[in-house]
């Protein structure tokens, strides 16, 4: 990563104004001063007024291919290491910049510097797909930009990793529900069991509850019956009544032999 970011602070060099002599130039004598001026600021790291600059000479010209890349630049230099999808980033309006460059650019090297660093921005925000087009984009303005096929081979290297990582993320995902499963399946087995046995036990329990109230009281081994029992009870009791009243006409025998005149004994 180290040596990409590397990469991108060269990438961002700032372009020339347009030489006056040139016949393809439409740029105004205001427009190239301004960015002149945006040069100087940038050259001495003074990167805010350069972008100062650089917008005044887009007030000049709205088309001017160098002002626009020359600001991106400046953005890109006061952003860091921001990511452009964060709020009002300096990065998001100079992708926009470098992504204009890029498709209208008539001049060869200026959109071969925008594709490079719309690369280099995909490829520290892990957009290797994206990163890995905007090096070809280089590549076809200028197939000898060395630097653009490096970091070509290295997004792909790393597209590859990312792709393995989300797979074998899937993967865990997959064997951590499937885990899952199995262990509600194995809670759920469980508790069937349970309610089986809970069942099992009342119905023994019914059914030894139904077998009680069906047999017959049974004896002690070696004892009696309640109704023998009383039988002999009733027996003894008789018994007794005939020896008392037995008893009674003894005593009054007894008496009545008493009551009589003893004759003389001869």
């Amino acid at each position: 990563m180290k040596h990409i970011i590397l990469i991108i602070l060269l990438a961002t060099a700032i372009l020339p104004a347009a030489a006056k002599e040139d016949t393809k130039d439409t740029s105004t004598r205001k427009e190239r001063n301004f960015i002149r001026e945006g040069n100087k600021y940038y050259e001495e790291k003074r990167f805010a007024d350069a972008e100062v600059a650089y917008r005044k000479a887009l007030e000049e010209n709205a088309a001017s291919e160098i002002a626009m890349y020359n600001l991106a630049t400046s953005l890109i230099r006061q952003s860091g290491s921001a990511n452009p999808n964060e709020g009002n980033n300096p990065v998001a309006e100079a992708q926009t910049l470098l992504q204009n460059v890029a498709q209208s650019a008539q001049d060869i090297s200026v959109a071969e510097n925008a594709f490079y660093n719309l690369g280099n921005m995909a490829f520290n925000q892990q957009q290797y797909d994206q990163a890995i087009n905007m090096y070809k984009g280089a590549l076809r303005k200028n197939p000898d930009n060395d630097k653009a096929r490096e970091n070509l081979r290295l997004a792909q290297l790393k597209k590859q990793q990312q792709e393995q990582q989300q797979q074998n993320k899937d993967q865990n995902k997959d064997q951590d529900k499937q885990d899952q499963n199995q262990d509600q399946q194995q809670q759920q087995n469980q508790d069937q069991d349970k309610d089986k046995d809970k069942d099992q036990d009342k119905q023994d329990q019914n059914q030894q509850k139904q077998d009680q109230k069906q047999q017959p009281p049974q004896q002690q081994q070696g004892g009696i019956s309640d109704a023998n029992a009383d039988k002999i009870l009733k027996a003894m009791e008789n018994e007794e009544n005939a020896t008392r009243r037995k008893v009674q006409e003894m005593k009054k025998k007894e008496a009545g032999a008493s009551s009589r005149p003893v004759g003389k004994q001869w």
